[in-house]
């Protein structure tokens, strides 16, 4: 079992990273392949999935991505491939708290995610699982990306975005920082 790799990544797909560490290259499966640069070292948290005709590697760029990863593919009829997309497309936060409210429609926005699978997450997870709280706020670099484009400088950018709530859509974030730089 891995717990964990560090490496250079050299590949890039739509679903998942090569990551060289010391000549070999593990293909690992990512829910944000993408946000990972050719050429760059990483520390990536790895799940091993093994079965009969199988073995595959899932990797998350924090811990607390892979514990929410592993709580999911615990419900009954979620497997890893399900799980995956909620971790690329939800925040760890978003998630949670999605569950602890029982809000079925956020939790069938994922793709594979329907009602029954809704609310099997809902029945295996509430109470099960705590939010996350950074000492940092992390903040959306999509967010900041489209504020650049939208031509407001980086100071101005800087005061408004640790005021989004980044576990939002991306436009809803959008919209909130617009209001917040008007003001």
């Amino acid at each position: 079992m891995y717990a964990y790799i560090k490496g250079f990544v050299k590949e890039i797909e739509s679903d998942y990273i090569v990551l060289d560490n010391n000549g070999i290259g593990y293909l690992i499966y990512t829910a944000s392949p993408y946000s990972f640069e050719l050429d760059k070292e990483y520390v990536v948290y790895l799940y091993q999935y093994v079965r009969e005709d199988e073995i595959t590697l899932y990797g998350f760029k924090s811990l607390e991505e892979k514990q929410l990863f592993l709580k999911l593919t615990s419900v009954k009829g979620l497997g890893c491939k399900m799980a995956l997309p909620m971790i690329a497309l939800g925040s760890p936060n978003g998630i949670i708290d999605a569950i602890e409210r029982e809000n079925i429609l956020y939790l069938k926005k994922f793709p594979k995610i329907g009602d029954k699978v809704a609310r099997q997450i809902i029945l295996d997870l509430k109470g099960k699982l705590a939010k996350t709280e950074d000492v940092n706020t992390p903040v959306n670099d999509d967010l900041i990306e489209a504020l650049k484009s939208l031509g407001y400088k980086n100071a101005d950018i800087n005061k408004v975005v640790k005021k989004v709530d980044n576990t939002l859509d991306i436009e809803v974030q959008i919209k909130e920082a617009l209001k917040l730089l008007l003001k």
